[in-house]
């Protein structure tokens, strides 16, 4: 049973998609507002409310803002792995943005000239591999080699380039986003803040302090105190540590 408090109800699944880093659904249990936590990853947001149906490609986002959740509604979600990118919808276009797709029918959406039925959690990942064989949907090697910090042929700054082309972000900024989860998802999990520092790699509390008011809205203390803390927007999060 979901707790009364909760505002979204969510859970999440891993993809066997190289594309894909995780599918997600949720429903809202009532109205309210929540964290929207900053994201490196971009990602398409199918959401049914009262019968109406929309898909929504978001893009990444840089900082923290307050967000609404209505009453009822459903959500299925896809986070895309860092170096997915549609080739004819630039990532780098849809940093702090998002697009809602056009409707073809009462369960279908216009997509680069065609009509495509909205996916399913269960088909989604069938969804995801027509994508990719109708080339609207790319995995950039350069990404994912300097993700791993392997040597490429290129020089370092056409590989910044293209990685701030491809994820819509620099390489600093994906790393203090991801660093910043990793945090919250340290301190939820029981850590004391002293270790969460070490652990995700602070120079010191005042910085671990700034980083996640920045990037998820809220200081450590807050986040650990049930009085203080706030909903947050934790699907890319889940399973990130034990």
């Amino acid at each position: 049973m979901s707790d009364k408090n909760v505002i979204i109800d969510v859970d999440a699944r891993p993809s066997d998609s190289p594309y894909v880093e995780s599918v997600w659904r949720s429903r809202s249990e009532r109205d309210g507002e929540f964290l929207s936590v900053a994201a490196s990853n971009w990602e398409m947001v199918i959401t049914e409310i009262e019968g109406n149906i929309q898909l929504t490609v978001r893009g990444p986002e840089t900082q923290s803002k307050p967000a609404y959740c209505p009453p009822a509604g459903e959500w299925l979600g896809v986070i895309f792995r860092l170096g997915t990118y549609m080739p004819h919808l630039p990532t780098v276009d849809l940093v702090d943005a998002e697009v809602n797709l056009e409707r073809a029918g009462d369960r279908s959406f216009w997509l680069h000239g065609a009509a495509w039925e909205f996916p399913t959690y269960e088909n989604v990942d069938t969804f995801i591999a027509k994508l990719v064989r109708e080339g609207l949907l790319a995995l950039d090697p350069v990404v994912a080699a300097a993700r791993k910090q392997h040597a490429s042929d290129l020089s370092l700054r056409s590989v910044q380039r293209r990685f701030r082309h491809v994820t819509g972000l620099t390489q600093g900024q994906v790393s203090q986003i991801e660093r910043a989860r990793l945090a919250v998802a340290l301190l939820k999990r029981g850590d004391a803040i002293l270790d969460v520092v070490e652990l995700a790699g602070y120079a010191d509390q005042p910085h671990l302090t700034r980083s996640l008011k920045r990037f998820t809205g809220q200081t450590p203390a807050q986040i650990l105190s049930p009085e203080l803390a706030k909903e947050m927007s934790y699907v890319s999060m889940l399973g990130l540590v034990e």
